[in-house]
């Protein structure tokens, strides 16, 4: 890997604390944080649907940074980076790319959950020698079961969590269950963890950018993946409402390298936040294997 140009020495806090920065982008500053050892593959995060930097679970960003460079950004005009967000999950990609040749790295591993997982599919198809490893998570291929009623979905819980004064968060991401709603307010009062420089609410606008880019996915032609020649972990939950939890195992038999975490019982859209101790350990151990 060649050395990045003009790139900050990594930090080694948590990403409680870890500094926010920005890299211009094609004339556009995309923010980002990074955290972890300065050597290696760095490991790029993609965010789900209408996240930014704070919605990354701080347990999973500190035990992947304890053994790998880790840099969560916001993609194009999501949370505090510029510009317009794309209503395509390709133009998503192609800023993503943008966004890591930026920093200088010529060879780097994705992990991409949920909307993040479909941009990450476009990258290591696009980009085989950038790209080294990646992990999917809560997420389907183009064209897969159920994707393109995801925008639909999330708009009903939303307007049913707003009425009944909840985080749309528990219904989205977790199950309506004991060990759901449990898992679900642990992540809420670990997302609050983070006082200070906090990243900007991603707009509304964006968020129609990229439901429509969901729906286009989800109504595409089934995509047969066999380009994708890299290895990739594939992790869901196996009670996944959102993007259903066969998108999972069609991923799995569709790539040439592609191995399946063992579905998380009781467990929705954020299956790898609830079950954060064991998704890191898998993702550890299949990134460093």
């Amino acid at each position: 890997m060649s050395a990045p140009r003009n790139f900050p020495s990594a930090s080694q806090s948590s990403y409680k604390t870890a500094p926010t920065r920005s890299v211009s982008v094609d004339g556009l500053d995309f923010v980002y944080r990074q955290l972890g050892p300065e050597d290696g593959v760095p490991l790029i995060l993609l965010i789900h649907t209408a996240g930014n930097l704070d919605d990354w679970d701080p347990r999973v960003v500190d035990g992947l940074a304890a053994r790998r460079r880790v840099i969560t950004f916001g993609n194009r005009g999501v949370g505090g980076s510029g510009g317009s967000t794309p209503d395509t999950i390709e133009g998503m990609a192609r800023d993503a790319v943008r966004f890591i040749r930026a920093l200088g790295f010529d060879q780097v591993d994705v992990l991409g959950m949920a909307l993040g997982g479909f941009i990450a599919q476009v990258v290591a198809e696009e980009e085989p020698h950038l790209v080294r490893k990646v992990i999917l998570a809560g997420a389907g291929p183009a064209g897969g079961d159920g994707i393109d009623k995801v925008p639909a979905l999330a708009i009903q819980d939303t307007i049913k969590s707003t009425l009944t004064l909840r985080d749309p968060k528990l219904s989205i991401l977790f199950t309506d269950t004991a060990n759901g709603r449990r898992a679900g307010h642990d992540l809420l009062r670990r997302l609050k963890e983070r006082t200070d420089n906090r990243d900007k609410d991603i707009s509304l606008t964006s968020v129609r950018a990229q439901m429509k880019a969901i729906k286009r996915w989800g109504r595409q032609a089934p995509s047969d993946l066999s380009a994708v020649r890299q290895p990739v972990l594939v992790a869901h939950g196996e009670n996944d409402r959102m993007v259903p939890s066969q998108n999972a195992l069609d991923l799995a038999a569709r790539l040439p390298k592609g191995e399946l975490v063992p579905l998380y019982p009781d467990s929705g859209h954020a299956a790898i936040f609830q079950y954060h101790e064991d998704f890191v350990a898998r993702a550890l151990g299949f990134l460093e294997a």
